[in-house]
């Protein structure tokens, strides 16, 4: 399968995080592509760096202001003081109810707050750059399947599908899913099906595409009233305006097993079929596995290949792009499972 990486991930390389209010080593860490990268090697698959620039399609799905802010983040935070150049920014204060997010404030800490779902997505000196570089590899993707390829694979890190509009969060600085969806849009695709297989709910995905109706959205996902992100993942959440009944989402309980899962997938299939969509992006969390440190589903290495084959059986071109994952040693083999799967099914 045509596959692009990002070159430039490893430059967001934050130290640690705060997971359940405790601060601890972040479970997002370069090593995660760098295990994909070497079982997309291992079985024969190449890989190519981005060539198409992801700018036009940013400037879609993204406000101006928070790209902005993303781009100097660093900058800023540097601009407050040298020293913080060891140190990393994390948010205190948030708008939320009744408190104004239409005017951004001048202290970086408040701004930081204002573009932050969590306090659990750290930044580094590299992160715009890496982030960047990871909508571009997406944008590539999606530009190999616009121009006739069966399916491309988007390998990038940090991952993006808990970026909405105008915030990060969940790891997530960049929609790369969002960001592939939309360049096919652009790019002769009348009707794209986005599915989310991430262990957690693509809410800013699902924020970005809530209005619209050239994109479905499905997200099969840990429910919200236990699982984060929490606020959003619900199955009455079906769309709004001319987005009306395109947004589907799955909330399954903790402890789902296989079986109940390709039983979710299944309704996610047949809705994507009903829809009747000329094009197809996954954003691809590998988080569903049994052995993941933060989730709590219990599929398997080998229940990745059925996944592949079962996408395949749509027979739609196809975008892969990289989400979660945290069990970063079987990541890599998860990943290729799936991809070798959806080849293998389309060939027959």
């Amino acid at each position: 399968m045509i596959s692009f990486h990002n070159p430039l991930h490893h430059r967001h390389a934050p130290v640690h995080e705060f997971y359940r209010g405790e601060r601890v080593p972040c479970f997002e860490k370069p090593v995660r592509a760098q295990y994909v990268e070497d079982a997309l090697r291992e079985r024969g698959h190449g890989l190519l760096a981005p060539d198409v620039d992801s700018s036009p399609v940013l400037a879609q799905i993204h406000a101006p202001r928070y790209l902005a802010f993303l781009q100097s983040a660093w900058q800023q935070w540097l601009a407050l003081d040298a020293a913080n150049a060891s140190v990393q920014p994390f948010p205190s204060v948030w708008p939320v109810r009744s408190l104004r997010s239409d005017v951004e404030p001048d202290n970086f800490v408040a701004k930081l707050g204002l573009y932050s779902m969590d306090n659990g997505t750290p930044m580094a000196e590299g992160t715009w750059e890496a982030a960047k570089a990871g909508a571009d590899a997406a944008a590539s993707a999606a530009a190999r399947v616009a121009q006739g390829a069966r399916a491309a694979f988007c390998c990038t890190r940090p991952p993006g599908h808990h970026a909405g509009p105008d915030f990060m969060g969940g790891y997530c600085f960049l929609n790369n899913a969002a960001v592939a969806a939309q360049w096919l849009r652009n790019h002769g695709s009348d009707r794209v099906a986005l599915l989310d297989v991430d262990y957690h709910h693509g809410n800013g995905t699902q924020s970005i595409f809530y209005d619209r109706a050239d994109v479905l959205f499905i997200s099969m996902h840990g429910d919200p009233r236990t699982e984060y992100p929490f606020y959003l993942g619900h199955a009455d959440e079906t769309g709004a305006g001319q987005g009306a009944g395109f947004n589907l989402n799955l909330p399954l309980p903790a402890g789902t097993s296989a079986d109940t899962w390709f039983a979710a997938l299944e309704q996610a299939c047949v809705r994507i079929t009903q829809y009747q969509a000329d094009t197809l992006v996954v954003s691809l969390g590998l988080d569903a596995f049994e052995d993941d440190p933060i989730s709590k589903f219990a599929l398997k290495t080998t229940d990745f290949t059925r996944l592949g084959e079962r996408l395949a059986a749509l027979g739609l071109p196809t975008v892969f792009v990289l989400e979660g994952g945290y069990a970063a040693a079987e990541l890599g083999h998860n990943a290729v499972n799936v991809l070798d799967g959806f080849e293998q099914a389309a060939a027959r």
